[in-house]
């Protein structure tokens, strides 16, 4: 006879006590499973993400107040479904070559030695479609210093390659603010870890449950996947559940230690004497202040005009609800255009159209931040539910200021200037304050027009060895090491527990590096066609579908489509 719960147990508890049962009961498989199994998961998983990318991009448009068929959708076409379905499609080809060769394969041509001797990895463009849709962008992963290239092979492969492994079931707390994060954090944790898990969805964004569930369905069925919702009492109860080995969670440092070190006066005295309430492995994606440095130069009126765009995308895209939303704006003292830059921005962000700040909490955090800058411009207007960009400008760089300690999680942006008396002096200067006074290590972006970067090559170069965040934008939104897929996404290595900033480890990462340190994406000074990612670009949401489909199966045929829907941005 089969004992009945205890009528004090919530029903929710006895249904994650059996998702947490049944994970357990299958993890021993999944870490056993043959590798030619586990890539027909991954195709399913990839086919079922483009079966539902309509009905996923629909919801979130509803959730955010947001037409789907306005340009604003493609932040959610490629936000979401496009992303996850490049990976998944590296990912395959990954577990392809691990499968046929015992190893990822990488071109030798693709791999050097940085001036330290570390393994320095091209990693994108992969193929004919990134070098005609990215013209001029290239990425690179930086090993940690001990990883050369003599010794890189032993550092690629992840729980395929491992000496010895175990199996565990992983909780993945997911992110309410961007579609692709949850389901990207579930991949990595089955295919690289080789672990199964639960993904306990923010009640942000938690419409996403039926797309994802019937997109990881075959997964489920199978017992390696379960999906749940709800509040916090939910989250803090599969934390602290004795069948879950391993956690991982993006959001905001202090979400993560609540979980590591408790609430109020007990949680700051077990955080002061270095005794976690949570002892079991955390790993993390917490945000930062992310700073952007303009290197001085003569620039034109459309290289002023494309660079404010690319500004205020980086400051407003997702109304700003970006962890890699730019927050400090880096500029020379003594540049002359730096006027002209400001206010070029300023009617970029005027000329934005309003939306709804969805996120919880973002009105008090906007409102706080204006307080607390004098200097604060909004650019525009708050109302019916929506918050004007603020600029924040000629911020003091020695100062305590709170847009330098901590990440607004909306449209905030502030600007200082570092002196200098030359443009290399500046940029060194420049790389020491971001390093040393802004929170977080996540990402970190330099803009350098063609010119001055023939006179500052080694300045640049030193900067982008120098900087310590775990990706590196040049000319372009570091944002998109997070969107190729084939480049580590995370913080820089070296955060504890009592000082986490932006986090511990990396995912994405699709050739399975085991050690990487930071990813390096450089673009051209201006792109044309306007990038489908600019919050100015006026057929957006076009390109995002069809590069759904392009990533979803590469043909020459869907080429066109693409390219003709860029040009009409």
């Amino acid at each position: 006879m089969l004992e009945t719960q205890p009528t004090s147990t919530p029903p929710w508890a006895i249904a994650l006590e059996q998702a947490v049962g049944e994970l357990n009961a299958s993890k021993q498989r999944w870490l056993e499973l043959p590798i030619a199994r586990k890539i027909e998961y991954a195709r399913n998983l990839l086919t079922g993400t483009v079966r539902t990318a309509a009905g996923q991009v629909e919801a979130a448009c509803e959730a955010k107040g947001v037409k789907s068929d306005s340009p604003v959708a493609g932040e959610d076409w490629i936000g979401g479904p496009y992303i996850v379905v490049r990976l998944l499609r590296l990912l395959i080809g990954s577990l392809e070559d691990l499968r046929r060769h015992g190893t990822v394969r990488i071109d030798p041509s693709r791999i050097r030695s940085g001036d330290d001797g570390r393994a320095v990895v091209q990693v994108f463009p992969l193929s004919n479609y990134d070098r005609l849709l990215y013209s001029g962008f290239k990425a690179e992963v930086w090993m940690q210093a001990d990883v050369t290239p003599r010794n890189l092979a032993d550092h690629i492969g992840g729980v395929y390659t491992a000496a010895e492994t175990s199996p565990g079931v992983a909780l993945v707390l997911g992110a309410g603010n961007v579609p692709s994060i949850a389901p990207l954090d579930m991949v990595h944790k089955l295919f690289f870890e080789g672990r199964v898990a639960v993904l306990k969805l923010n009640p942000v964004n938690d419409y996403l449950a039926p797309f994802l569930e019937d997109a990881f369905g075959e997964l489920i069925r199978d017992g390696f996947v379960r999906i749940v919702s709800g509040d916090g009492e939910v989250g803090s109860y599969l934390c602290r559940h004795r069948g879950i080995d391993e956690i991982h969670i993006t959001g905001s440092a202090r979400t993560h230690d609540l979980i590591v070190w408790g609430t109020g006066e007990e949680g700051r005295r077990r955080k002061a004497a270095g005794t976690p309430l949570l002892t079991k492995p955390i790993t993390s994606e917490l945000g930062n202040v992310s700073p952007i440095i303009v290197a001085p130069g003569k620039w034109s009126r459309a290289e002023l005009r494309f660079q404010a765009e690319n500004l205020a995308t980086q400051m407003t895209q997702n109304c700003g609800f970006n962890c890699n939303a730019t927050k400090v704006i880096v500029t020379h003292r003594e540049w002359d255009q730096r006027d002209a830059l400001l206010n070029e921005l300023r009617d970029v962000l005027r000329e934005l159209p309003t939306r709804p700040a969805y996120y919880p909490g973002a009105a008090d955090r906007h409102a706080r931040f204006v307080e607390a800058h004098p200097n604060a411009e909004l650019i525009g207007s708050n109302r019916d539910g929506t918050l004007a960009p603020v600029l924040i400008p000629a911020l003091d760089p020695d100062s305590e200021a709170l847009a330098f300690r901590e990440e607004s999680f909306c449209a905030v942006t502030c600007e200082t200037s570092i002196a200098g008396e030359s443009a290399a002096e500046f940029v060194g200067n420049a790389v020491h304050f971001v390093n040393e006074r802004l929170y977080g290590t996540l990402n970190a972006g330099l803009i350098v027009d063609p010119r001055a970067r023939r006179k500052l090559r080694g300045e640049i170069a030193r900067a982008v060895a120098d900087l310590r965040y775990g990706a590196v934008g040049i000319n372009q939104w570091p944002a998109m090491a997070y969107a190729f897929g084939s480049t580590p996404w995370g913080a820089f290595p070296g955060h504890t527990l009592d000082d986490i900033q932006s986090g511990i480890g990396a995912v994405h990462n699709t050739f399975l590096f085991n050690r990487p340190e930071k990813s390096v994406v450089e673009g051209p000074f201006r792109v044309f066609p306007k990038p489908a990612w600019f919050v100015t670009h006026e057929n957006a949401h076009a390109v995002g579908r069809r590069l759904v489909e392009l990533e979803a199966d590469p043909s020459p045929a869907r080429l066109p489509g693409v390219v003709l829907a860029a040009m009409r941005g």
